[in-house]
């Protein structure tokens, strides 16, 4: 099963300084339908704007990644962490028994991030925050894991689920496959570009939910950046 949710189809809100789009139910948007995709919880599409951002506020027991595709978001959090994480880049924030962080655009310029939220399978352990580059380069025509809760993935960002977020860049007429496993569930949003999967069109920012596939065949249909959580 495919089923594409386009971007004008996600709820939403402008606030002015945050235009924000949920593919889930989010905040003040609610669907039924939409509540989670296996232990993926939420993917916000973030609009920031230059030297604004979000206050210090907490959470709990959630995997927390962000991935930066335009600008950079600078963070800060109760437990010393400080670090700024451009775009092409991820950060991950395992809130586990409670942190309480903020997320400024501290550029000028406007920031445009993904922001991610994993339920745990490992809870009320203590709070993590950690941040890596991954050039564009290196995920050149395959997909490359940016964070994982799986003990093989060494070079990516830990997360403390049963989950990986991967991303590739593809250019117009390349296809790169993804083993996902029947049993397993994606959600895959194009940062950039337009895609194909499994004979499935999508345009950047919409969703594409995927569940009972063994493999994903991915092309890209012009120079596109994607962006998958592979999820319980």
């Amino acid at each position: 099963m495919i089923e594409l949710r386009p971007f004008d189809s996600l709820g939403g809100e402008n606030h002015g300084w945050l235009n924000a789009k949920h593919h889930f139910s989010f905040a003040n948007y609610y669907d039924p339908k939409r509540m989670s995709w296996g232990s993926l919880r939420v993917w916000n599409d973030d609009e920031i704007q230059a030297g604004t951002g979000f206050p210090p506020h907490p959470h709990s027991d959630m995997e927390i990644i962000t991935y930066v595709r335009d600008g950079a978001i600078t963070h800060e959090d109760n437990l010393g962490n400080r670090g700024r994480t451009e775009a092409g880049d991820v950060q991950v924030m395992s809130a586990g028994n409670g942190v309480r962080h903020s997320e400024f655009n501290l550029e000028s310029e406007t920031t445009r991030i993904f922001q991610i939220w994993i339920e745990p399978t490992r809870r009320g352990e203590d709070a993590s925050w950690g941040a890596k580059p991954f050039p564009k380069g290196d995920r050149a025509g395959q997909f490359v894991v940016l964070a994982s809760g799986f003990e093989d993935d060494a070079d990516a960002l830990p997360l403390r689920t049963d989950a990986r977020v991967v991303a590739a860049t593809l250019k117009a007429g390349e296809t790169a496959e993804y083993p996902l496993g029947a049993h397993r569930r994606a959600y895959l949003v194009p940062a950039k570009g337009s895609i194909e999967v499994n004979g499935v069109k999508g345009n950047a920012r919409d969703g594409i939910a995927v569940r009972d596939v063994e493999t994903l065949i991915v092309t890209a249909l012009t120079d596109s950046e994607i962006v998958l959580v592979d999820a319980a």
